[in-house]
Parts: C-alpha cells; structure tokens; sequence
C-alpha cells in the first residue's frame, strides 16, 4: 500500500487575490533548491489516525502553530514517487517570520559519523497562485488549480 500524507493547503485573500502558504523543507538535500522544491506542510498519517487530524497535526509541527477551520476537502495527489497526500485548504493569514518548525536528526556530512539537528521547514513563504505554481513540487501542483475552482477562481 501507498504511503499516505495529509496536510494543509492554507490560503489568504488580499489586494493582490489569493495568497498560499508553502514551506521550503529544512536540512542539507534542500539548502539550495528553490522553485519546484516548496510544500504545503504535511506529513505521514499515522495508523489509525484520522486524515485531517494528520494534517492539522503535522501543519503544527512544521508551522509551530495551530491553524484553524473550517476545513475544505481538496482531494487526493498521487505523487511521482508513489505516496498518496491528501489535501485540504483553509483560510488563515498566517505570519511565516514566526514560525518554528520541529526537528529531524541525520549524519551530516555522509558517512561521518557526526550527528547532525535540522529544521523540519527552514522557512515559510506566500505566494500568488501563479508563482506557488513555480515554487511548489511538481506533485503538489494539481492542488493549486483545485484550490482555485473550490474559490471560484478562474
């Protein structure tokens, strides 16, 4: 069975239309990668969990903070490598200079032996739907144009 992920395709409405939240993962595979490399916050589902509770909680570890409803069903993205995420969107105007994501551990440089603690999200940034479409994975891409026929967006 496919790994699946659930998260949080969070959004704002200004002057300028439709604001989305990504975040740029934490760590030294990411450290130069920018457009195609951006997320929505998400994570793995743990057995038995529910699916928004997933993505609510993981919203939470990356973000260092909890995101409110009401919760819209986008759907479910098949990814290229295999997992399944499943998306939902909701509105919050979110200030991404204060988040604090929680952390990961790895061998840094490879084959070292040394330890090393990253930021599971490094940063956090708004995006127009037209640039999120640059910066975001290329799997992750279907939510920007669902999100935009959920609101009525041409």
């Amino acid at each position: 069975m496919a790994k699946r992920s659930a998260g949080l395709l969070i959004y704002r409405r200004s002057d300028d239309g439709i604001g989305v939240l990504l975040v740029h993962p934490g760590g030294p595979f990411w450290a130069k990668k920018d457009d195609g490399a951006w997320s929505i916050p998400k994570g793995l589902i743990d057995e038995d969990e529910d699916e928004l509770a997933a993505a609510r909680r993981e919203t939470e570890e990356e973000l260092g903070m909890k995101v409110e409803g009401p919760f819209a069903r986008l759907g479910d993205y098949r990814q290229p490598g295999g997992k399944i995420v499943m998306a939902w969107s909701v509105e919050a105007d979110i200030d991404v200079t204060a988040i604090k994501s929680n952390t990961f551990t790895m061998e840094w440089p490879p084959r070292s032996g040394s330890m090393k603690e990253f930021p599971e999200v490094d940063r956090a940034g708004w995006f127009t739907l037209a640039e999120a479409g640059v910066k975001i994975l290329q799997g992750q891409r279907p939510m920007l144009s669902d999100l935009a026929e959920q609101l009525g967006i041409e």
